[in-house]
């Protein structure tokens, strides 16, 4: 892209001289305060919370401040290039949207708005099995943009066979295997106000408009949506699934696959050793396992086990610049942001999404070139050292 990401500080003081300044606040951990009170307790519960009492959440942020950023003093970096290579494609940032279903509960224009804003910026969409929208719609929305599709892997191989043919069919380049939710785990914001949008035919888009699916369906699920939820909650998950399995996705994708939630070194060996492309290393966001890893301090160990043979992606507690520069030097090659820009759809739209995209790597630019680097590149753990919080 033409300048920097940083530029976008200028951008706002420029606009600042008419009086103007940011709908949002630029500090992105501010995002959650403020869409606590636009929400609903059923949506912000459902979005910020996380498995147990929270504590894997909390774990997550908790591990990046531990690493500090070590600043190099003297280095040219006044031309840069964020620019990575992943999975055989160039990102114009270390960074894309992750997963994030049902995004219909936060904003109106839902997962189409989210999609428009990375295309706007370059940055690859990821789209949840779990959306509001159906895929072809999403796909539709963002041109030739860069985007990949996130599978929940049930019981139904001919569901599963129907959603990657679909998602190839309209332009979702890279599969995202979700490994760690073959169950909902216990969610006490979720149970406390008895909500769980699917079982009101939100987030089951993408199920109920194929012809699998509703092949295994009584009626269509116009006359009877209630057998149609049921029907989508009997084949959602599934936990009888083992590592063999993935050869069933690797026969019926013909793209990169990456499998996401791994946090054990012996399951990113494991991931290579079944012919996957990548791994997202993740706990999803803190919100499956009460009392897990941090996915921060998971994340040197998977790459030095594993990041010869595959491409190391990183979520789970990112929240700014210099979390992406940390997740870098950790073993990343690139990150996925969630929450964030979930806040962002929340609070202002598409519009809002482009916002937090621009703030995060704008400061993550800086960041860079402040601690000494122009490229992701030469960023490595010897830029880290861990102090107690």
């Amino acid at each position: 892209m033409a300048g920097h990401w940083g530029d976008f500080q200028y951008e706002i003081y420029l606009n600042g001289m008419t009086g103007a300044v940011p709908r949002l606040p630029t500090d992105l951990t501010r995002l959650e305060e403020l869409a606590e009170h636009r929400l609903g307790p059923g949506p912000v519960g459902y979005v910020a919370g996380g498995a147990g009492d929270g504590s894997t959440a909390r774990a997550n942020r908790a591990a990046l401040a531990r690493r500090r950023i070590v600043p190099r003093m003297l280095r040219d970096v006044a031309e840069r290039d964020v620019s990575v290579e992943v999975l055989g494609r160039t990102l114009p940032a270390p960074l894309a949207l992750a997963p994030v279903g049902v995004l219909s509960i936060v904003h109106p224009d839902a997962e189409p708005a989210a999609a428009r804003a990375a295309a706007a910026q370059g940055v690859p969409y990821v789209l949840s099995s779990a959306s509001s929208t159906p895929m072809e719609q999403v796909a539709e929305t963002m041109g030739d943009a860069e985007r990949w599709f996130q599978l929940y892997w049930g019981k139904d191989r001919e569901v599963t066979r129907s959603f990657l043919i679909r998602a190839r069919a309209s332009g979702f380049s890279v599969l995202v295997v979700t490994l760690d939710t073959p169950l909902l785990s216990w969610r006490p914001r979720d149970l406390d106000q008895a909500y769980l949008p699917f079982l009101h035919g939100v987030g089951t888009a993408n199920y109920f408009t194929d012809p699998a699916f509703r092949a295994g369906l009584a009626k269509p699920v116009h006359e009877d949506p209630n057998a149609a939820v049921l029907h989508f909650l009997g084949l959602f998950g599934d936990a009888g699934h083992t590592w063999p399995d993935l050869g069933f996705l690797r026969e019926n994708w013909d793209g990169p696959i990456v499998v996401k939630g791994v946090l054990h070194p012996d399951d990113a060996r494991l991931a290579a050793e079944a012919g996957m492309d990548g791994v997202v290393v993740s706990n999803h966001g803190g919100r499956q396992v009460a009392g897990s890893v941090a996915a921060a301090d998971a994340l040197p160990r998977v790459a030095d086990a594993a990041g010869d043979r595959l491409t190391v992606l990183f979520d789970s507690g990112v929240r700014t610049g210099d979390d992406v520069f940390k997740a870098l030097a950790l073993g990343a090659r690139a990150v996925l942001l969630g929450r964030p820009y979930v806040y962002g759809l929340a609070l202002d739209g598409q519009a809002g999404v482009e916002h937090v995209v621009r703030s995060v790597l704008g400061e993550f630019d800086l960041t860079l070139a402040l601690s000494g680097h122009r490229t992701p590149a030469t960023v490595t753990a010897a830029d880290l050292v861990e102090s107690p919080v």
